[in-house]
Parts: structure tokens; C-alpha cells; sequence
């Protein structure tokens, strides 16, 4: 595990709270100082969850700052756009191509921004863009789209796999544990399999 910041968002229900535990773990296994930060939302109604996970030899603080992102995951397209610019100019964005209205879009108030992926993709060079609902369907349960898109996180930073897989086991309830380790390996395989692990995250260690 390399140092890394990395930004989770989702709305309520989707899994960003275990996604981050997951990450935070296989880092503590890797003997990596880890800081993770909850930030919620109305997550009863759908409201946002953010989460900030920094791993590092030696972590100050678990806040990432604008621009400062390596990663972030976006469980839904809106909250992708709502963090773009904590994203570094040489980060990556990992992105389920999913729309899930927000209150104001349901009552009528507001509509659902158009375009959404075609303006990140016009202003970041590393993104990629998976149809995790439906690779969680595939899988036969659709709360699992979290773990789908761990699975492409951890392909493209060129983690371990049986690390991750441990870390699942010792994580997610028994009785959705099968399910949950289908959908990482279908994220692994599928998320971008002919990519290089991200040359641009650091090694080198320090605080940060």
C-alpha cells in the first residue's frame, strides 16, 4: 500500500462508510499510518457521504484539501462533479455511472444536471467511468456496488488482491460475504484491465 489520499463519495445507502473501513484496513495490515475522516450528509434521505482516507507513513491529518486528491471515487455522477476540483490536476477519478436524484430533483425543484461525465472527462485526464449497478446486479445483489468499484480501485493502484480479498473476509458480514468477494474480483477484472497501476501516486515517505 502506497501513500495515497483518497476521497469516497456517495449518497446514503450506497456503502461509502464500509468502502472506506475496507481501504483503511488494508492499509493498517500494510503497516501504514491511516487517518479517515466521515463527513454526513441526511444519509436517511439520500443526502451526501463523504469520506477522506489518507494513508501515508506518517499522517497529520485526516482532511484532504482542494486539489489535493490522488483519487476519489464517486459512487453517483452528481457527487462526482460536486468534488471534481478536490482532484489533483494529475489524479484520477473513478466514477459509477449512476444517477440517483437528490430531494430537490424528486419534489420538482431543481433537475438533474445534464452532462455530467462529458465535462469531467473534458477537464481530467485519468477517469474512468463503470457501470457498477450493473456489475453488482450481475453479482445478484445491488448493494454491492461499493465493493465493485474497490475492486477497480485497487486494479489500478496496483494493490495485492489476496490483501484485499483477507481484508473483505475480516470486514463484511459472513452471510454477504460470498456476494461481496464476487463483486471485488468482477471489479478487478473488468475496471480497466490493460491499465498500468498509477505511476503518479508517491512512495517516498514523510508526513503529509
Amino acid at each position: 500500500m502506497k501513500n495515497i489520499n483518497v476521497i469516497i463519495v456517495g449518497v446514503g445507502g450506497q456503502g461509502t462508510l464500509l468502502t472506506s473501513r475496507i481501504l483503511g484496513n488494508v492499509a493498517f495490515d500494510a503497516e501504514k499510518d491511516v487517518k479517515v475522516s466521515e463527513v454526513h450528509g441526511m444519509s436517511q434521505r439520500g443526502g451526501s457521504v463523504v469520506t477522506y482516507v489518507r494513508v501515508g507513513d506518517n499522517v497529520n491529518s485526516p482532511v484532504i484539501e482542494k486539489g489535493q486528491a490522488d483519487v476519489i471515487i464517486a459512487f453517483e455522477e452528481l457527487e462526482a462533479i460536486r468534488w471534481f476540483e478536490y482532484l489533483k490536476r494529475d489524479g484520477i477519478f473513478i466514477i459509477n455511472s449512476q444517477k440517483i436524484n437528490p430531494m430537490p430533483v424528486i419534489i420538482g425543484k431543481s433537475k438533474y444536471p445534464e452532462k455530467i461525465l462529458e465535462k469531467i472527462n473534458n477537464n481530467c485526464e485519468n477517469v474512468i467511468v463503470i457501470d457498477a449497478l450493473k456489475y453488482a446486479e450481475d453479482c445478484g445483489n445491488i448493494k454491492t456496488v461499493n465493493v465493485v468499484l474497490l475492486g477497480v480501485f485497487a486494479k489500478i493502484t496496483g494493490g495485492n488482491r489476496e490483501s484485499w480479498i483477507n481484508t473483505i473476509k475480516e470486514t463484511v458480514p459472513s452471510k454477504v460475504l460470498d456476494v461481496n468477494i464476487k463483486a471485488f474480483e468482477l471489479g478487478y477484472e473488468k475496471g480497466n484491465p490493460d491499465r498500468e497501476p498509477l505511476a503518479m501516486i508517491h512512495e517516498e515517505g514523510g508526513d503529509q
